[in-house]
């Protein structure tokens, strides 16, 4: 079983060669389709963090407000099918499977299909732009869960590079923020704050990774592309105890203190998600929205790139540069492209118990 080499220290690491692959694997979160699902998809998604049931319950009334149904699955398989014929019409023979860590379809199900199929060596592309422990390294831990689960170690799986820099994000992301500012009235345009929102994760957590390094850096891109003449960060959707410190400022205190600072007029741009999901539509179109109307502040919330098609595009650029044996690796900004090789300790936990071992050649 491999993930890119992820259980042996003497797995290959994989270099620049051209390599060829059966299949590519989009790797999502996953969310409930119908009332029913709800619980049992908040149970998976808490398992083994001891979150007490009336949590659970308060969580569910969420997508329960939205007739408990996440758009998440939707809108992954929508990406999909814009996807498939971008890879067709460039030559890339790639069939496109479809898994889920928290709901179906879920990963295990999908690395068998694959398995059955006869797939032996699979590109995953993961919905998260940034690197942290839940939006990367678990990921892989997930895949290595899958294959154990299924029985098969035939199966090896290349982890897509991180995007957060790349132009087929940032472009139509600024495009986003661009649109949601010109819905102001010309004259308060340029006194629109800009505020762009991202999950928040523990403090012990962000410090095992670059993950407010990248975000900073993404916003700093998307604004200037955006012509935001200002701009910050803010994070949303926390979770877990109020005892352990997560990432600050919430979006709640942030229009809190653009209310105190005497501005008026928002934007928020929720850049730490791909998809207008259930945290978007609850924790911002919802919850931040009234909190700006209590606060008598005018907001604008901007799109996702969701199936925006330069980022349909970035995702075949991405695929295109691991089947290349001299690959142009774009990236904006002064980070780089990021590594396609990850780190042994790369994107920790950030607890006293230490995240799952995925070894030296395990991608990011």
């Amino acid at each position: 079983m491999s993930i890119a080499g992820a259980t042996s220290p003497n797995a290959p690491r994989f270099d620049d060669a051209a390599r060829a692959y059966d299949a590519l694997l989009v790797l999502s979160f996953g969310g409930p389709e119908g009332p029913p699902d709800v619980l049992p998809f908040l149970e998976n998604v808490t398992r083994g963090r001891n979150i007490p049931r009336e949590r659970l319950d308060e969580v569910a009334e969420h997508y329960l407000h939205f007739g408990g149904v996440s758009p998440i699955n939707r809108q992954n398989r929508d990406l999909i099918a814009a996807l498939e014929p971008e890879l067709a019409a460039h030559g890339i023979a790639l069939p496109v499977y479809f898994g889920n860590r928290n709901w179906h379809p879920f990963l295990a199900d999908a690395v068998r299909t694959m398995r059955d199929d006869g797939v032996r060596r699979v590109l995953v592309f993961v919905t998260s732009a940034f690197s942290s422990y839940s939006g990367c390294r678990q990921y892989r831990e997930d895949v290595l869960g899958a294959l154990e689960t299924v029985g098969d170690g035939a199966i090896a799986f290349d982890k897509i590079r991180v995007f957060y820099n790349h132009p087929g994000f940032v472009e139509p992301m600024a495009e986003r923020v661009r649109a949601a500012v010109d819905r102001f009235p010309e004259a308060r345009r340029s006194g629109v704050e800009v505020v762009f929102t991202a999950h928040s994760i523990p403090l012990a957590m962000a410090r095992g990774c670059a993950y407010e390094a990248q975000l900073r850096d993404a916003c700093r891109l998307v604004a200037g592309r955006a012509g935001a003449s200002t701009h910050r960060l803010a994070y949303q959707s926390r979770s877990g105890s109020p005892r352990v410190p997560w990432l600050e400022p919430d979006i709640l205190d942030e229009l809190e203190a653009l209310h105190h600072a005497g501005r008026r007029d928002v934007v928020v741009a929720p850049i730490g998600f791909i998809s207008d999901h259930m945290e978007v539509l609850f924790d911002l179109d919802e919850e931040a929205t009234a909190r700006a109307a209590d606060l008598g502040l005018t907001i604008v919330r901007a799109g996702t790139v969701g199936t925006h098609p330069r980022f349909v595009t970035m995702i075949r650029e991405l695929i295109e540069e691991r089947i290349a044996a001299d690959p142009e690796r774009r990236a904006l900004g002064t980070r780089g492209p990021n590594h396609d090789i990850c780190p042994v300790n790369c994107c920790l936990r950030g607890e006293t118990r230490p995240a799952q071992p995925v070894a030296a050649g395990a991608t990011t």
